[in-house]
């Protein structure tokens, strides 16, 4: 009795204080994230006071929050939508992975942590934070600005990744061979493909059957289906989380819009438990020495993604001012990069990879707000300096881009307009 006593007070303690510094962050327009690893810190060990008996529940709920912010994300796309990205958008892909995985890589190789640490480290810098982009997104009003679906492209071809990079990972933290990480993969690949197919071809009838007029109902048999699949992927050894994924993918329509409406809640209150629980599993006190490489780190891949928004947004067409606003909103890291590091923590493989994750992120996921604001008028004040004292451009050139900014000038307004008009 006194224990259980003490779980509810321990546990309302952390989800008050998770509510309250939420509202404290959004009053300044910030993403709560390091807020919740910071209270992970605080009450984790080494922290200022730890947890006793709750902690075992918020493991729980950490891995719950993992699942639903992938079915989320899975809700968000159609499967003909991810096929139609696929084709389109695969270059820009190709580009994001490649610029922002190999300095994790590298970072991790240059630390002594050896290949699979690497693999880990490259997929904490590889991902961008989707939540936090978005949320940036509508704060800004730029919902309804050329460059978004190129933002939004490349966020989703990275959700899409996961279904390949997380079965790799998990192998190679459980220390499977070769073979059986093959068949491993070869599994997920099976069945994010048949996931796909059914999705495309019989996504109607799978909603109708999930589809129920009374909320409650919708909301027992999506949340179970996706546990029951997120649990039959993990004992797969594949990723729980992609399992969800699929589980998103497979709904659309209605059912997709009314799961999303009632999942949502759901999955802020757990997401910030995983948060949490992430921070509670490192200490404090193993910050300070990663975090040089963690700054270094978090520099070259914002750069990084900065180039990648630029070059895919000048691939599609979009003006110069667009392609900054792109690459500068493509900066954040966030929930992706603290799953796959919280894999390789559970796991155990290098205990400095954990806290060198934690700080990257505090780090990104409070200076992507800003590179999305200031990225373009910095970036365009220099540019100006720079032709300023040097012989002028082309005047096709200029006309040329003219025209760009005055068509993505009307179309930001043009859509812009309406999206907000509609929220």
């Amino acid at each position: 009795m006194h224990s259980s006593a003490v779980f509810l007070i321990e546990f309302g303690a952390i989800i008050l204080g998770l509510g309250l510094l939420g509202r404290f962050a959004g009053r300044f327009q910030l993403s709560p994230i390091p807020l919740y690893l910071l209270v992970g810190l605080a009450f984790g060990k080494g922290g200022l006071l730890p947890l006793g008996t709750s902690e075992d529940f918020v493991a729980i709920g950490a891995e719950i929050g993992v699942i639903l912010l992938l079915l989320m994300l899975g809700l968000e796309y159609t499967a003909s939508d991810l096929v139609s990205n696929l084709k389109t958008q695969y270059p820009a892909g190709l580009v994001d992975a490649a610029l922002n995985a190999l300095p994790g890589a590298c970072m991790a190789l240059l630390l002594g942590w050896g290949p699979v640490a690497a693999v880990v480290l490259a997929g904490v810098t590889w991902i961008s934070s989707s939540g936090v982009i978005a949320k940036v997104l509508g704060d800004l009003g730029r919902l309804g600005n050329r460059e978004t679906p190129v933002i939004l492209s490349i966020l989703v071809l990275e959700d899409l990744s996961m279904a390949v990079y997380l079965p790799i990972v998990t192998a190679l933290l459980a220390g499977t061979g070769l073979a059986a990480g093959s068949v491993t993969l070869a599994i997920a690949l099976g069945a994010a493909g048949l996931v796909l197919l059914l999705a495309v071809r019989y996504g109607r009838h799978i909603s109708r059957f999930v589809s129920s007029d009374d909320p409650e109902k919708l909301l027992l048999v999506v949340l179970g289906l996706t546990l029951l699949v997120a649990g039959l992927a993990q004992q797969l050894q594949i990723s729980a989380a992609v399992g969800a994924f699929l589980v998103g993918i497979a709904l659309s329509g209605e059912v997709a819009e009314g799961a999303h409406n009632l999942l949502a809640p759901l999955r802020d209150l757990f997401a910030a438990v995983f948060f949490v629980f992430f921070g509670l599993h490192t200490d404090p006190a193993s910050i300070p020495p990663v975090l040089l490489p963690a700054l270094a780190l978090a520099v070259v891949t914002a750069l990084t993604k900065v180039a990648t928004g630029y070059w895919a947004a000048k691939r599609a067409g979009i003006s110069v001012k667009g392609r900054w606003r792109a690459g500068g909103t493509l900066v954040a890291r966030g929930e992706f990069s603290i799953v796959i590091a919280g894999l390789a923590v559970t796991a155990g493989i290098e205990p400095s990879l954990g806290p060198l994750a934690t700080a990257y992120v505090l780090i990104l996921v409070i200076v992507g707000p800003l590179t999305a604001r200031y990225t373009e008028p910095v970036a365009m004040r220099l540019r100006r300096r720079r032709t300023g004292g040097s012989a002028s451009p082309g005047v096709a050139a200029v006309e040329g881009e003219a025209l760009t900014e005055a068509a993505d000038a009307a179309y930001d307004t043009v859509d812009g307009q309406d999206v907000l008009g509609r929220s």
